[in-house]
């Protein structure tokens, strides 16, 4: 699909100035067979004029007497004046129908409409058949090579004249209906720190779709693991590497999950989120920092007293 939509771009680059140029030159060869028409005209409109005056001077020589001759003379001369009238009306209607010699402002304004080739390329009214037919005539043959994860093209097209083109292969097992490598690399983080059902729920948040543009779910992001080879999530996988989740964070510092995130954000305790909606990956050692600990006890001590046991603490 890359090597057609390629392909088709430089089609499009060829026609575009060509396919105006080509419509221009089509008005002016009509122009100009529509003056050597009129040109036709008017001369056997002239020998037309010629035998109908002709046909009149043999009628009016004749003996008047002679009815038969007569008779035949002036069916000559009415069939010449028909003949005049008829071409004269030829001659009006092709007048009519004149075609003035195009301006520079108006050529100029027919070559800006180059750009509707594109449009045309791609309406649904183009058909293969006809892409196909238009791409035979003008290009002569298309050599490829393959240099490791790239298709070299070189265009050879009608006329000697020839383009080159690069267009990245295909890895194996792909296709255009494969997985945007992005969200793969995006599952594969997110597996490390979350089960499917919640990699679904991020993904979808995210905006990103599967290879045929549907959303997730857990199956499918199950699916996509298993053909990429990537383990699932695995209970307390995080706590054996030393990661620690915002709630454990909040938990060990004795503070608020918001407050865990206001350390986050001032850069005081370091953390990391792989995209937008992701678990911040914290590390349990930066949780014993000394400027991490004084900065969660400054915040609790910022909480405002009551007297009223009951009574929560929300930290804004």
């Amino acid at each position: 699909m890359r090597i057609d939509r390629a392909i088709g771009a430089e089609v499009i680059a060829r026609l575009q100035p060509l396919g105006v140029e080509a419509a221009i030159g089509a008005l002016e060869a009509r122009r100009a067979a529509s003056a050597e028409k009129l040109r036709q005209i008017e001369l056997a409109l002239e020998q037309a004029r010629y035998e109908a005056a002709r046909a009149r001077r043999q009628y009016d020589a004749v003996d008047p007497d002679n009815r038969l001759v007569a008779a035949a003379l002036e069916q000559r001369w009415n069939e010449r004046l028909l003949a005049v009238r008829a071409l004269e009306e030829e001659r009006d209607a092709l007048a009519a129908q004149s075609h003035p010699t195009l301006t520079t402002a108006e050529r100029q304004r027919l070559l800006a409409l180059g750009t509707d080739v594109e449009r045309a390329w791609h309406s649904p009214g183009a058909t293969p058949a006809t892409r196909k037919q238009i791409i035979r005539t003008l290009i002569e043959e298309i050599v490829v090579r393959v240099e490791d994860d790239t298709l070299s093209l070189v265009i050879h097209w009608v006329g000697d004249d020839h383009t080159s083109l690069h267009v990245r292969k295909n890895r194996a097992g792909q296709h255009r209906w494969s997985t945007d490598a992005a969200v793969v690399d995006l599952v594969r983080v997110l597996a490390r720190q979350l089960p499917d059902k919640a990699i679904a729920a991020i993904l979808n948040r995210a905006n990103k779709t599967t290879g045929r543009g549907n959303g997730w779910t857990r199956s499918r992001v199950c699916l996509l693991r298993n053909h990429r080879g990537i383990a699932p999530y695995r209970e307390g996988e995080r706590s054996e590497r030393g990661e620690a989740t915002l709630e454990e964070a909040a938990t060990t510092l004795k503070v608020s999950e918001a407050t865990v995130r206001r350390l986050i954000a001032d850069k005081t305790l370091p953390a990391s989120q792989f995209c937008k909606g992701a678990p911040w990956v914290i590390r349990a050692a930066d949780l014993e920092l000394e400027d991490v600990r004084r900065a969660a006890q400054a915040r609790r001590q910022r909480r405002p007293a009551s007297n009223d046991q009951r009574q929560n603490v929300l930290d804004l």
